[in-house]
């Protein structure tokens, strides 16, 4: 997803600063969480865009949405803050997932997706694991998230990244049509 030139180059900085100070893990954490607020509840941004709050009062809802504390309470205060100066606020959320997209790449991370027509048992989930760590190159790690979606049918997919592995039944199905129909 392209978040924009302007939120890249405010989470750019916001890394290198995080990583002069060592604290660019606990940011990324920090990062990852306020995105998932985001996401989960969409009023935050027109929250954070309303002129009657005042610039203290969003700093705590962001830290909060954020659970920031430490070290990566202090670098997010900063840097909302600067955002607040600049008038930049309202590229937070952007800016955010450009931030979590910098840090992976920097620390060869990939997040890897997987999605089963049924929930899967610890031991098939250690098996698509171990497969997906051997694809992947030696310096990196997967991040990985699991969901069910019971239209696959049957199967799984596993997304790394821009990536797609689809071995659902429904994509089985979906193959045999159009081999099918353009016979």
């Amino acid at each position: 997803m392209d978040q924009g030139l302007i939120p890249r180059r405010y989470a750019k900085a916001l890394l290198m600063l995080a990583s002069e100070h060592q604290s660019a893990p606990a940011v990324y954490e920090a990062m990852i969480r306020l995105a998932d607020s985001f996401a989960a509840e969409p009023q935050l941004r027109h929250t954070l865009s309303n002129p009657a709050i005042s610039n203290d009062e969003k700093l705590s809802l962001v830290l909060a949405a954020a659970g920031a504390q430490g070290v990566a309470a202090e670098e997010l205060s900063g840097y909302v803050k600067l955002l607040c100066q600049n008038r930049r606020l309202d590229s937070l959320y952007q800016s955010a997932l450009a931030f979590i997209a910098l840090y992976r790449a920097q620390n060869h991370i990939f997040k890897v997706n997987v999605t089963s027509a049924a929930p899967l048992s610890a031991e098939e989930m250690g098996r698509i694991k171990s497969i997906v760590e051997r694809q992947l190159p030696a310096d990196s790690t997967a991040d990985f998230s699991e969901a069910v979606n019971p239209d696959l049918i049957g199967g799984f997919t596993v997304s790394i990244d821009n990536e797609l592995l689809d071995a659902s039944v429904a994509n089985e199905l979906k193959q045999l049509r159009i081999k099918l129909l353009s016979h």
